[in-house]
């Protein structure tokens, strides 16, 4: 099997040299072909020419695009889905937040055959975790159990990083959010497909906004419109393969 790494990445000249080699130094059963597809959302440092240095030292694994002007993370996701041609996807941030290490658990129950995509969930078992902030993990189990409500679904955390998909099955579903809003409307749509969901649990090395983190309340809010609005105007789909 291939495995496709999605990563969005904007003003990450911090983190990029850390988190590209530990991507692709990982080894999962069952794969055994990988590439990291990196999407740069208009980066104002030095991220574009670190990835091109990456991608000399890896021409093999790694390609490149490069968004002409800032679109957010759902945008460049989008893109990386447009052109991963394995047979799993799995998205990673372009930090250490989440670590790449945890590939294999995530992966499994999709190379199984068990799952169509899987969740990693930070609010879930016994890994590390790191204590940051209160509100946010509020924000984050109060957009979770709204998600689930118009989903019918258990999940811990709907808001995590960590997804991965059979790639024919993420590449059949059309995604409109641009920014933040990827997150409930990727799983209101996979719910509607009835898709085999598993939830792991992961750890989590959280950072703050001194160290790079984006997110900010108003994404918040937009995500309850998102999951309002998907889980209303979003139609089952029986087919669960397509």
């Amino acid at each position: 099997m291939k495995l496709s790494i999605l990563m969005s990445v904007y003003n990450e000249e911090r983190w990029l040299p850390l988190i590209i080699p530990k991507v692709l130094a990982q080894k999962v059963e069952g794969i055994n072909e990988v590439e990291l597809i990196i999407v740069d959302d208009c980066s104002k440092d030095s991220t574009a020419s670190i990835i091109k240095s990456f991608v000399e030292r890896y021409p093999v694994n790694i390609r490149n695009f490069t968004n002409e002007v800032n679109q957010g993370k759902g945008s460049s996701i989008k893109t990386a889905i447009s052109k991963a041609s394995g047979d799993i996807c799995v998205i990673q941030d372009a930090d250490l937040e989440y670590d790449p290490s945890e590939y294999p658990k995530i992966l499994e129950p999709i190379i199984q055959g068990r799952a169509d995509c899987v969740f990693g969930s930070r609010f879930m078992g016994s890994e590390a975790k790191r204590v940051l902030f209160f509100w946010h993990s509020v924000g984050n189990k109060f957009l979770t159990l709204l998600s689930n409500m118009f989903t019918n679904l258990n999940l811990t955390d709907m808001e995590t990083c960590y997804k991965a998909f059979r790639t024919d099955l993420l590449k059949s579903i059309p995604l409109t959010c641009r920014r933040f809003g990827f997150e409930p409307e990727i799983t209101s749509k996979v719910a509607k497909r009835r898709a085999r969901i598993y939830e792991v649990g992961i750890s989590y090395n959280g950072r703050t906004y001194a160290e790079g983190k984006k997110i900010n309340w108003l994404d918040g809010v937009k995500a309850i419109f998102c999951i309002i609005w998907f889980g209303l105007t979003v139609k089952t789909q029986n087919d669960r393969k397509i």
